[in-house]
C-alpha cells in the first residue's frame, strides 16, 4: 500500500496497513528548523546539509525525501505559493541561527539587527518597508509587529480589512499547475493548504506579507471588533467568502484527485481550559461561510476538509461536523474535556484525527524518551482503530525539543506498525 492510499484510506475511516503519518504537510503539523536539524543528523548524518526554513514566522524546516523516506513520513504538503512575510521559497541562501543551527532561508529572507541585538523582517524583503516580524534575540521564532494606525470608527471600510483576498493571478495559477504536475508521480499523500479561507485567523489578521496594512490589524483590536463591530466583520467575511468559492473551484480544476485533504482554516476556538468563543457566537460569525466553502469541496472533489483549532474545542465539535469539516487537528488531548478515548469513542465515526499524537507542550518536550514511546504507542492504539487517524504531534515540534525525544516518537510509530 502507497502513502497515498494509505492516507485516503485512513480518511475514509477505512483500516490502512499502518497509521499514516504527517510531518510538514502543513504550518500546524511541521518541526522547527532547529530540531529537524538535529533529527536529520541524527537519522541521516551528513553533517554539511542545511535544512531549508519553508515557513519563516515560525521557522519550520523542510521535511526533505531522504528523511522522509527514513521515517515512513507518509503526507506531502502542497503550500500556498508565497510565505507569511510575502516572498516566495526560492534562491536559498545561508544563515546561521541564534543557537548556532546552520539552515538556508529564502532569497528576500532579509534581516535586520537592532540595538537589542533582535531580528527584523521585512515584507516581500523589502528593507525600506517598515518590518513586520522580530525575532528576539536568543529566540527561535518571530513576533508580529502590528502595524496599524488610531482606529477611526467613523471612517472604517471593510474594503481595507480585504486587500489581501483576490481571485488567483497567472503567477499563481502557474505554480499551481507546476506542483500538479509535480504531485502526479508522487506516490505521497497530500494536504493542499487553501489560501484565503482561514476568516480571522488571529496570525493572518496582521498581514505581516503586506508592506502597509490598512483596516484593524492589532490583534486585541479585531478580537474587540467581532464582539463590537459585527457587522463590520461580517462583510469582510462575506466577501473573502466570495472570493474563496472561486479560488476553491479554480484549484479543485487544476488539482482533481492528486490532493486529498485541504488545510481551510487555523482559527482558534479553545484555550486549555476551555472555549475562547461560544457556541452560539461560532454559529453567527462562522459556521455559515465554513458550510459555505465545505459545502462546494464536498460537491465539487472527493477532497476532505481540514480545520485545525487549538485548545479544548469538545463543545465545538458537533458543530465542525454540521458545517462540514471532516477532520481535526491540533488534538489537543492536554486540553480540559479533551481525553483521547473519549473523543474517538464519540466522535470517531464522523472526523478524522489529524494530530495527537505527542504532547509538545510537556511530554516531547519535557519528559524521558520512555515516556514519549509509551504515549505515542497508547495514543496509535486509540486513535488509530478502524481508520480515522492521521498521526503528527500537537501542533508543532519546537526548536528545544530533546533529538532522544524525537527518535523515541518514531521508534514507537514503527513498532506499533506505523
Amino acid at each position: 500500500m502507497n502513502s497515498r492510499t494509505r492516507l485516503q484510506m485512513a480518511l475514509n475511516h477505512r483500516q490502512p496497513d499502518r497509521v499514516p503519518v504527517d510531518f510538514g504537510g502543513t504550518a500546524v503539523t511541521g518541526i522547527h528548523v532547529a530540531a529537524l536539524h538535529r533529527l536529520r543528523q541524527a537519522v541521516l548524518g551528513d553533517p554539511a546539509h542545511r535544512v531549508k526554513v519553508i515557513e519563516p514566522y515560525q521557522m519550520l524546516g523542510e521535511v526533505d525525501a531522504e528523511l522522509c523516506a527514513a521515517l515512513g513520513i507518509d503526507v506531502v504538503g502542497l503550500m500556498t505559493r508565497k510565505t507569511l512575510f510575502g516572498f516566495e521559497n526560492a534562491g536559498w541562501k545561508p544563515l546561521t541561527l541564534f543557537d548556532g543551527t546552520p539552515v538556508l532561508v529564502p532569497e528576500n529572507f532579509n534581516i535586520t539587527t537592532d540595538a537589542n541585538g533582535d531580528w527584523l523582517i521585512f515584507p516581500e524583503g523589502d528593507r525600506t518597508a517598515p518590518p513586520s516580524g522580530r525575532m528576539p534575540q536568543g529566540a527561535h521564532f518571530f513576533d508580529t509587529i502590528v502595524r496599524q494606525p488610531p482606529v477611526d470608527d467613523d471612517h472604517l471600510n471593510p474594503a481595507d480589512n480585504l486587500e489581501e483576498f483576490g481571485l488567483l493571478g497567472a503567477e499563481d495559477l502557474a505554480f499551481y499547475r507546476q506542483r500538479s504536475a509535480e504531485l502526479e508521480q508522487d506516490e505521497h499523500g497530500v494536504i493542499l493548504t487553501m489560501p484565503g479561507t482561514a476568516f480571522g485567523d488571529i496570525a493572518l489578521v496582521p498581514a505581516p506579507w503586506m508592506k502597509y496594512p490598512k483596516g484593524i490589524r492589532d490583534i486585541e483590536e479585531w478580537y474587540v471588533s467581532t464582539a463590537m463591530r459585527k457587522d463590520y466583520v461580517l462583510e469582510i467575511f462575506e466577501r473573502q467568502c466570495e472570493i474563496g468559492l472561486q479560488n476553491i473551484a479554480t484549484l479543485i480544476g487544476i488539482l482533481g484527485n492528486r490532493v486529498q485533504a485541504v488545510f481551510l482554516t487555523g482559527t482558534d476556538f479553545g484555550t486549555q481550559r476551555g472555549l475562547f468563543i461560544s457556541p452560539q457566537a461560532y454559529r453567527g460569525m462562522f459556521k455559515p461561510f465554513h458550510q459555505k466553502v465545505n459545502r462546494l469541496i464536498h460537491q465539487k472533489s472527493t477532497w476532505k476538509t481540514f480545520i485545525h483549532s487549538c485548545g479544548a474545542v469538545r463543545e465545538l465539535l458537533p458543530e465542525f461536523i454540521e458545517a462540514g469539516f471532516d477532520v481535526l487537528n491540533p488534538v489537543q488531548c492536554s486540553a480540559a474535556g479533551m481525553d483521547a478515548r473519549e473523543l474517538k469513542s464519540e466522535f470517531g465515526r464522523h472526523l478524522t484525527f489529524w494530530g495527537g499524537g505527542a504532547n509538545t507542550q510537556q511530554t516531547l518536550q519535557f519528559d524521558t524518551p520512555e515516556e514519549v514511546y509509551r504515549e505515542v504507542r497508547e495514543r496509535v492504539e486509540i486513535f488509530g482503530a478502524g481508520g480515522g487517524f492521521v498521526f503528527d504531534a500537537v501542533h508543532n515540534v519546537q526548536a528545544t525539543t530533546p533529538t532522544e525525544n524525537m527518535l523515541a516518537m518514531f521508534r514507537a510509530l514503527k513498532d506499533g506498525g506505523c
